[in-house]
C-alpha cells in the first residue's frame, strides 16, 4: 500500500477541502448540537474485515459521529454484520444503542459529509490518506467490502493500483496483488434498495463471501 502522510486522523476543524469545510461550518451554524466534523471509523483494529463506504450522510454520520449512523444506510449495513455474526446487538439508529462490531471495523472513504452526499474526486483524493493509514494499521485485514463505485476506487488508490486495472461489478471478488481481497457491492443508500438495485439477499451473498475469504485466507 502507499504510505500515508502528514496526519494519520483528520481533526475535527480538518482544513483540506474548503467546500468540504464551508459546508460544515454552515451544518454547525444550524445544527450545533451535531457532530459536525470528520467522522471517526468505527470497529475493532484487529478485525478480519473493513467495509468501506462513501462519506458521512448528513443527518446521518454527520449528525450522530458514528459511521451509517442515524439514516436509513445503516439499517441494512448493520442488520446484516449482526446477522451473519460481525457486530453484536441490536442497532437503534443511535450511537448509544449498545450496538458492538466484532469482526469488522466501519471505515469511510471520505471522512467529512458533502453538499448533495457527494464528494468530488479532489476531495476523495485528498481524504485518501486517511484512508491508506487505517487499512495499513489493521494487521488482520485479509477482505475489503467496497460498498459502490467510489469505495472501491478509493481502496484501489489506497493500494497504489489504477482503477482500470480492476473494475467494479457487484458481487466480484477481486485479489489485489498485496493479499488483499477486495468485495464489491452496491451501496446500502435508500435509492439503490427502494429500487431493487440492491436486495438483502443480494447483500447477504456479499457480506457471506466475505466471510468465507477472509477465513480462508
Amino acid at each position: 500500500m502507499q504510505q500515508a502522510t502528514e496526519w494519520t486522523e483528520p481533526p475535527h476543524d480538518c482544513p483540506l477541502c474548503p467546500r468540504l469545510v464551508e459546508y460544515r461550518e454552515a451544518n454547525r451554524a444550524a445544527h450545533p448540537d451535531w457532530f459536525n466534523g470528520p467522522v471517526p471509523s468505527w470497529g475493532p483494529i484487529d478485525a478480519p474485515i473493513a467495509v468501506i463506504g462513501m462519506a458521512p450522510g448528513v443527518r446521518g454520520a454527520n449528525r450522530t459521529g458514528r459511521p451509517f449512523t442515524g439514516d436509513h444506510a445503516g439499517i441494512l449495513l448493520y442488520t446484516t454484520l449482526t446477522k451473519f455474526g460481525l457486530a453484536e446487538g441490536v442497532f437503534d439508529a443511535r450511537p448509544d444503542d449498545g450496538l458492538r462490531l466484532t469482526g469488522c471495523r466501519v471505515v469511510n472513504a471520505v471522512r467529512c459529509v458533502p453538499p448533495a452526499n457527494l464528494p468530488t474526486p479532489a476531495e476523495t483524493t485528498t481524504c485518501n490518506r486517511f484512508l491508506t493509514y487505517e487499512l495499513q494499521r489493521m494487521p488482520q485485514l485479509r477482505v475489503a467490502i467496497a460498498l459502490g463505485v467510489l469505495a472501491h476506487t478509493a481502496v484501489l488508490k489506497a493500494c497504489g493500483i489504477r482503477q482500470s486495472h480492476v473494475r467494479f461489478r457487484h458481487g466480484a471478488l477481486h485479489e489485489l496483488p498485496d493479499g488483499l481481497i477486495l468485495a464489491n457491492s452496491y451501496h446500502v443508500s435508500r435509492y439503490n434498495t427502494n429500487t431493487g438495485r440492491l436486495t438483502e439477499p443480494m447483500f447477504h451473498d456479499v457480506v457471506r463471501a466475505a466471510i468465507a475469504r477472509a477465513a480462508a485466507a
